[in-house]
């Protein structure tokens, strides 16, 4: 069992259903969404080589800053655009 924990300050995390994961990236489009924390988009960078190499679709975003949840209007547009979402944490 993996158990994933929700990084928000919520007082009683919602649950949440996991969303069935793709048995292949094939003809999907891949979103990669950079936090906006140093050296994300160098990560994101060398993903999307990767992906673009493979045949795959990409397309890349950002959040105006890390320390905020996405805007309600990028997480929808980013719901209609794309398959999956790759989001890149690190600094």
């Amino acid at each position: 069992m993996i158990e994933l924990l929700d990084p928000t300050n919520e007082t009683k995390p919602v649950e949440r259903a996991r969303n069935k994961r793709p048995s292949s990236f094939q003809n999907l489009t891949v979103g990669m969404l950079d936090i906006h924390k140093m050296q994300g988009d160098h990560f994101l960078d060398q993903l999307e080589r990767h992906f673009v190499e493979q045949g795959l679709t990409v397309k890349r975003y950002q959040k105006p800053t890390y320390a905020h949840p996405a805007p309600v209007a990028l997480q929808q547009q980013i719901a209609m655009e794309v398959d999956v979402l790759v989001e890149a944490l690190a600094d």
